[in-house]
């Protein structure tokens, strides 16, 4: 059975190209485990005449788990450990969504985080075994 999680970063006032970059360091990260595939969603049509670039969309990554033996686990470690590096003025908000299960992390301790993290873990350790 085919899983995928999604990734969504988001930084407020931030430009399109800032987080397209900051969303590629991720994807390069991610890509070194064994996963199917990790893409950047691509950006919906924007209305005619509208100039403004949606930022969530181009900080958005879809990872393939697939048949893949990475766990969610090694997967989500390497989020935190990306999220953690990130400790310029500001740290990009991450939205991490499996299925119907959502991870919503913005302004929290690192602790919060770390617990945060690992019930999410906890919640899919056993989603395909």
């Amino acid at each position: 059975m085919e899983r995928e999680l999604r990734i969504v970063l988001s930084e407020e006032g931030a430009e399109p190209e800032r987080v397209a970059r900051l969303t590629g360091y991720l994807r390069e990260e991610l890509l070194q485990l064994d996963v199917d595939d990790v893409t950047a969603v691509p950006a919906p049509e924007p209305p005619p005449g509208a100039r403004a670039v949606d930022v969530a969309a181009v900080g958005a990554l879809l990872v393939t788990l697939g048949s893949a033996a990475t766990g969610i686990g090694q997967i989500v470690a390497v989020v935190r450990q990306w999220w953690g590096r990130n400790r310029d003025e500001t740290r990009p908000a991450l939205r991490l969504a499996l299925g119907d299960d959502v991870l919503e992390i913005s302004d929290a301790t690192d602790e919060q985080v770390a617990e945060a993290f690992d019930l999410f873990v906890k919640r899919h350790s056993t989603v395909g075994a």
